[in-house]
């Protein structure tokens, strides 16, 4: 008699509910045609566990997020995170065909054509976990791997199977250094190098302490987070602006995808101690639209610039990371 899938394994319990789960990843039941349309837009023929999996919920956060690894990864010395499981449909972000999904992922950020995307990461895009259907061919049973795009899209074995897989993910307190890093992270903010690019920018502006500047808005930003990483707060949004600052006043910014590119050698991805080691571009981007539409980034001669009351209204607001805070201090017009 064959197996039973997840036989003496305890499903109820295992999602996580929260607003944000529904909105961004579980789906309506799925009927058989929906699941047969699937798997024919996708190539292959899903895992029988995953299946199963999805008829308790259609795709969601489970309560366990972390999987045990027997080498470093990306994320980790000795497992990997995820945010959320695909489920089977097109409505939300992160489902299989969802515009989020397994096929955004190798379109548009190159995961290696093997399979399926089917869990997404913390690291908004920059590593994700694969069913694996190299060795088995579209109509077997695939492997569960996790692929790192900020390493060349190294792959990582992670479980012979998907049933094994989800039975094999810990809650993330078993994990929890989330102190000690945020330590790791000040002490590299506070001390850690900078990149050659973030120095020669610096160098170009002597009339404010920018080195100073930029690693007390850092520490402000990790401290506040518990970890060092931009998003859209308004921290962040101030980190970006500072950027912006520095790259266009020395380096003409002729569009939107010329200061794209140039962006991730600052701080994001920078070759130095001093660096957040990944970024989302979407961010960036979202920043960069919302300052353009409010006319605080401009245009004023083919370069995209900071207008001129921003950028004084900016600088005004960065004395405060290297003035005591008793200090007034109003720059000369």
């Amino acid at each position: 008699m064959a197996a039973v899938i997840f036989d003496d394994f305890d499903l109820t319990h295992f999602w996580s509910n929260s607003a944000y789960a529904l909105e961004k990843y579980v789906e309506e039941r799925f009927s058989r045609e929906l699941l047969i349309s699937i798997e024919q837009e996708l190539g292959y023929k899903l895992p029988a566990a995953y299946i199963e999996l999805m008829e308790t919920q259609n795709g969601g956060i489970p309560a366990n997020t972390c999987f045990p690894t027997g080498e470093p990864t990306s994320w980790a010395k000795d497992h990997i995170a995820i945010t959320g499981i695909s489920g089977i449909g097109y409505t939300k972000p992160y489902s299989l065909r969802g515009k989020l999904g397994s096929q955004f992922m190798l379109d548009e950020w190159g995961y290696p054509p093997i399979g399926v995307c089917v869990c997404d990461c913390p690291s908004a895009g920059h590593d994700m976990v694969m069913l694996d259907y190299s060795a088995c061919g579209p109509q077997g049973e695939p492997t569960v791997v996790h692929v790192d795009q900020e390493d060349d899209y190294i792959s990582t074995f992670l479980a012979p199977d998907f049933e094994s897989f989800i039975r094999g993910l810990v809650n993330e307190e078993q994990y929890d250094t989330s102190a000690e890093d945020l330590q790791k992270d000040l002490a590299r903010i506070e001390h850690g190098s900078l990149s050659p690019l973030l120095t020669e920018l610096i160098a170009r502006q002597p009339t404010l302490d920018f080195e100073t500047i930029i690693r007390k808005i850092c520490h402000q930003l990790a401290t506040e987070k518990g970890f060092f990483a931009l998003h859209a707060d308004e921290v962040s949004l101030l980190l970006y602006d500072v950027q912006f600052l520095l790259y266009s006043q020395t380096h003409p910014v002729t569009s939107e995808a010329d200061y794209l590119a140039a962006y991730p050698n600052i701080i994001a991805l920078a070759k130095s101690e001093f660096s957040t080691g990944g970024y989302a571009p979407g961010f960036v981007k979202d920043w960069l639209a919302s300052r353009r539409a409010a006319g605080k980034i401009i245009i004023p001669a083919g370069s995209l610039a900071f207008s001129e009351a921003y950028e004084r209204a900016l600088r005004q607001q960065l004395l405060q990371y290297c003035q005591p805070a008793s200090d007034t201090i109003v720059l000369p017009k």
